[in-house]
């Protein structure tokens, strides 16, 4: 099964390591931008989870990576999501969605993504203050159940949220959030196996492409990067996706 016509292979690829390039600089694996990408090029919806959650390990691990050496980690911040996420992703990979409910959620999961980039969540540090454990353990649930059904990491719901409730810096957030993501990934590709699925081999194709854009993200991202225009672009790609998903 080819997943993208030949004539448009080389724009997918050109706009796939674009995404992962963007995401990883900002601690992310990419998936939400992955999914709007296949929606755009009418990849089959069976395809899109795992091919999502494939390349999110990658690059999430390669982010983090990156992240790590600079000494933004936060183990203690870390664990509590994670504890709770772990199970909710498998779970939530074992899960299968009728196609049309999967696309009207995907769809308003990727408007989230489209504002988060296009700035309309705040991303400006707050003073820290100390992480509540309860609602930490309950949004990693959350998210994590929501991360395997959708074939996402979580990272761009994870991130505001760390910011908006004081719980980290930005660079913080992003080498949180990219464990965060590549954890959940690799949970909700078992639960997705465990299910009796088959995994696309044809996904594989793709991942030397994300990886190189994983890479150079990270590189910069870790250090002093931004790229205002990059992200209103990709919002606004993600944006035309997700109303392609939710009003087809």
């Amino acid at each position: 099964m080819d997943l993208i016509a030949t004539d448009h292979l080389l724009l997918f690829c050109i706009a796939l390591a674009v995404i992962a390039f963007l995401y990883s600089s900002v601690g992310h694996g990419g998936a939400s931008g992955y999914l709007a990408l296949m929606a755009l090029f009418a990849v089959p919806i069976v395809v899109m989870k795992p091919s999502a959650l494939l390349l999110n390990l990658f690059v999430s691990s390669i982010s983090f990576l990156f992240y790590y050496k600079m000494d933004f980690f936060r183990p203690k911040l870390f664990y509590p999501f994670a504890i709770a996420s772990v199970p909710a992703a498998f779970l939530g990979g074992y899960i299968t969605l009728d196609s049309a409910i999967y696309k009207v959620i995907l769809g308003v999961v990727l408007v989230f993504a489209a504002f988060r980039l296009l700035g309309f969540f705040s991303s400006k540090e707050k003073e820290l203050t100390a992480i509540n454990i309860p609602l930490a353990l309950a949004c990693g649930a959350t998210i994590g159940l929501l991360s395997g059904m959708l074939g996402i990491g979580g990272g761009i719901i994870l991130s505001p949220i760390l910011l908006l409730l004081g719980w980290a810096t930005i660079k913080e957030a992003a080498a949180i959030s990219s464990l965060f993501i590549f954890v959940n990934s690799l949970a909700g590709i078992s639960g997705y196996v465990f299910g009796g699925k088959s995994f696309p081999v044809e996904s594989f194709y793709f991942v030397p492409v994300a990886i190189l854009g994983g890479i150079l993200g990270a590189y910069y991202g870790s250090g002093y990067f931004s790229n205002k225009t990059l992200k209103y672009v990709l919002g606004t790609v993600i944006l035309l996706a997700s109303v392609k998903l939710i009003f087809p």
